[in-house]
């Protein structure tokens, strides 16, 4: 169980992946948000970690919780869920929702945190294990391992490819190379770098060399839009979903962002990446994966993880200059 978001999934995935490597003949599936389905399974519904998802439109759900479509939604999920006959549930993600779709599955024994995000999933859980490690890809390995019984340690990841998603970042999103990619969104505003600065970044990175790429969802995206306006043609803005995302991030040479679903996916993935901090603690949410990285986060910056709409103080006091430096040091470029 790990319904969202996509950071969140790509979190847990170093411990799912850990599993099915040490027992590659067990049936491993996932529950997932219908927007992160990429990020596990590709066009044949069947990904390198997982044998196949169940999907959970949580945000219609939110949208029309009593309509008729919701709850057809729900019923058809609970059937297929219980059409398995699941030995064991692990809520990774620690959330009454998620605990409730977990027990819908009707299996032996659904395991969460004594201490889940949301105090009342832990009424649903038949186990209740105690949180072990800093970072939340350690804590999803502890848990796993005590829910299913199997020493793991969290490790690579594979992102499964799309063909047409291949072809599509081949022959047109890809310009050039060396490219990076600006991932200037974020959850809530509080972890945005402003944009004025990512329009200054692109224009240093030109000049290093690099294609420039503001990754956005819409067409209408105005974060994206307002780091280009601001980059003044240094940057120009690519619209993919998350499957186009993932192709386009394999062919990225660097990325820099906050705390958000496209920076951990390029660390999932091993893409070079100046990661952004503040309100949330890198020690705990930050990037997991191969690749060489750079976190920066400012002495003023406070754990709070408060959704206010304005950039974080501490964050504000992460200049373009520090930044620049950052990337210089991972890629090597005067």
């Amino acid at each position: 169980m790990r319904v969202g978001a996509m950071g969140d999934v790509l979190h847990a995935l170093p411990a799912v992946a850990a599993l099915k490597r040490a027992r590659p003949l067990w049936r491993v599936d996932w529950v997932v948000d219908p927007r992160w389905a990429p990020l596990l399974v590709g066009n044949d519904e069947r990904g390198p970690t997982v044998d196949m998802v169940h999907l959970a439109p949580a945000k219609n759900w939110s949208k029309a919780p009593l309509s008729p479509v919701t709850l057809k939604s729900v019923l058809t999920l609970r059937k297929r869920m219980r059409e398995e006959h699941y030995d064991v549930v692990v809520d990774m993600q620690g959330t009454l929702r998620s605990a409730v779709i977990g027990r819908m599955a009707a299996a032996k024994d659904i395991v969460g945190y004594a201490d889940p995000r949301e105090s009342l999933a832990g009424i649903f859980y038949k186990r209740k294990i105690v949180r072990r490690g800093v970072h939340v890809v350690d804590q999803g390995a502890a848990l796993l391992s005590a829910g299913c019984g199997v020493q793991l340690q969290p490790g690579a990841v594979e992102i499964p490819r799309a063909e047409w998603a291949e072809n599509w970042a081949e022959q047109e999103a890809v310009l050039s190379r060396p490219m990076a990619v600006l991932a200037a969104g974020g959850g809530w505003g509080a972890k945005q770098w402003p944009a004025e600065r990512y329009g200054a970044l692109a224009i240093e990175l030109k000049k290093m060399g690099f294609d420039v790429v503001v990754n956005a969802a819409r067409n209408d995206d105005a974060t994206a839009g307002d780091v280009v306006k601001a980059s003044s043609g240094a940057a120009r803005m690519v619209v993919c979903n998350v499957t186009g995302l993932i192709s386009l991030m394999r062919r990225a040479d660097l990325l820099v962002g906050g705390d958000s679903g496209p920076t951990h996916l390029a660390a999932a993935m091993g893409v070079p990446l100046v990661a952004l901090f503040g309100p949330t603690s890198p020690e705990r949410n930050g990037p997991w994966g191969p690749g060489e990285k750079r976190v920066l986060r400012d002495a003023a910056s406070v754990t709070s993880y408060k959704r206010t709409r304005e950039t974080e103080a501490g964050l504000m006091n992460l200049s373009v200059e520090r930044v620049v430096e950052a990337v210089k040091g991972i890629v090597g470029r005067g």
